[in-house]
């Protein structure tokens, strides 16, 4: 068997050539981190339930005219993307207080904001991610003020879309990381969202008890990550209701 050339390995997932030019294959790892990588644990199943989980999302949002770079997933770890020129940027909506939203300003954790609340920070793992204005952004020419207004058009439609069908699901969208990349088409090129959407990069809390369901269960060593996730799966129906309680991992419909 050909070995793949790796592209690109973060923390939690891999990138490798793509069988065709202009693709890639995103793999997703049990890995899991915090704090800048300082705590990390191996959670058995992880990958494969975010991998399912933002496809999903994906195609939901690819459904509704969102461009995003996800092509198909090809097995339980792995989905079939589009190479696109990743903005060095971290764009982060806020629903309800939470998180370093909280401990910056001194709100409440769960305490609804006003209006959604869009946030940016720069994609640099050695600076730890800091906080930057559209101001640095254009000064320093990571995205033109068009990009911009394109990222900020396509966050706030997700960030309605995802809030209303996870409330569909008894789920409450407190916050969410999402990145977005330039997709070269010839000499056109447009914004597409990139990365992933899953347990992993958004604050989710069971709409009844507020109960966490998402990766602050591992940040805060509150336990039952894995099932969690499954519980998200579960909810958006694409994990049968037939392997809850179980203990031998994850097995997720086709």
């Amino acid at each position: 068997m050909k070995r793949r050339r790796t592209i690109y390995e973060g923390k939690a997932k891999i990138l490798y050539e793509g069988p065709e030019p202009g693709t890639l294959v995103q793999y997703f790892k049990d890995d899991t981190t915090a704090f800048d990588a300082k705590k990390r644990a191996t959670i058995e199943g992880k990958g494969v339930l975010n991998n399912r989980i933002s496809e999903y999302l994906m195609t939901q949002l690819n459904g509704i005219g969102v461009p995003t770079h996800f092509v198909r997933r090809l097995n339980m770890r792995e989905q079939l993307i589009k190479e696109v020129e990743i903005i060095p940027l971290e764009v982060v909506v806020r629903n309800v207080a939470a998180g370093s939203l909280s401990t910056r300003l001194g709100i409440p954790e769960g305490q609804p904001l006003p209006r959604s609340i869009i946030e940016y920070y720069y994609k640099k793992d050695e600076l730890h991610d800091p906080w930057v204005s559209e101001e640095h952004i254009t000064a320093f020419g990571w995205a033109s003020p068009q990009d911009l207004d394109d990222i900020v058009n396509l966050t706030i439609r997700i960030n309605d879309f995802l809030s209303g069908l996870f409330l569909g699901v008894g789920i409450k969208l407190i916050d969410f990381k999402i990145e977005f990349g330039r997709l070269w088409e010839n000499d056109f090129m447009r914004i597409v969202l990139a990365d992933e959407i899953s347990p992993d990069s958004c604050r989710l809390w069971d709409i009844a008890t507020n109960e966490k369901m998402d990766k602050d269960r591992f940040r805060r060593d509150l336990g039952g990550v894995a099932e969690a996730y499954s519980e998200v799966a579960r909810r958006l129906g694409i994990l049968p209701e037939s392997i809850q309680g179980e203990t031998k991992g994850p097995v997720l419909v086709k």
